[in-house]
């Protein structure tokens, strides 16, 4: 089905493109978490909304 330069060439697509990813995570991870110091209350609020929402619709349903 792919040839052997195929597969040599995915795989070291693959292998680069995840070293290239998690280099450029830990270069900026210490201004990720400067700029975004309060994100995960936001997250957690949302999600607690979309349960509240969840069980409004189940409870005033019967």
């Amino acid at each position: 089905m792919f040839s052997t330069g195929q597969i040599v060439f995915a795989i070291s697509f693959a292998l680069a493109f995840a070293g290239i990813i998690i280099w450029t995570y830990r270069k900026d991870s210490g201004l990720h978490r400067k700029n975004y110091k309060g994100v995960k209350w936001v997250g957690i609020g949302f999600v607690l909304f979309i349960i509240l929402l969840f069980f409004l619709k189940t409870f005033l349903r019967e």
